[in-house]
């Protein structure tokens, strides 16, 4: 069993997001949040509306917000 016989599979997805990563400096040399936000094209002016066509049970209960800050506050 020799090492040249190994061979990765295609469908495993990588371990690494294909999301770049940016570092506080880069966003604080931008500007801030807001201007490094611009400059990749991102705009949070119709979040508000996105957010209207989002089906009901796409968010949390308030039943469900009081379980989950429950188990927040147990496990610190």
């Amino acid at each position: 069993m020799g090492k040249s016989n190994i061979k990765a599979t295609d469908d495993q997805q990588s371990s690494f997001p294909k999301f770049k990563a940016y570092s506080i400096d880069e966003i604080l040399a931008a500007g801030g949040a807001t201007a490094f936000a611009n400059k990749l094209g991102k705009n949070f002016g119709d979040l508000e509306a996105r957010l209207k066509e989002l089906p009901e049970d796409a968010f949390l209960t308030d039943e469900e917000v009081e379980q989950a800050l429950k188990t927040l506050r147990e496990s610190k």
